[in-house]
């Protein structure tokens, strides 16, 4: 099942602190990935339940399922993007 892929606006902020080759790898693997196989990524849990996550190094990207489309909530490193809200 092919998956249409939004982002939030929040995202294009969390990209733009980011190294710009990094940026370039976790937008690619974000349009490759999810596009095709996005329900096969963990389920979060606690207070972020329902979502789910995809790792890029040590970057994760969080996202959710709506009907045919993927939403990528967050984009940020491991230590820090489970301490912000979404």
């Amino acid at each position: 099942m092919a998956f249409n892929i939004t982002y939030k606006k929040s995202v294009i902020k969390d990209i733009s602190r980011l190294d710009k080759k990094e940026a370039r790898r976790i937008i690619e693997k974000i349009e490759e990935d999810l596009s095709d196989g996005a329900e096969s990524y963990p389920v979060l849990k606690g207070d972020f339940a329902g979502l789910r996550k995809m790792r890029v190094g040590d970057y994760r990207v969080v996202f959710t399922i709506i009907d045919n489309n993927v939403l990528v909530l967050r984009v940020g490193h491991r230590r820090e993007i489970y301490k912000k809200g979404i």
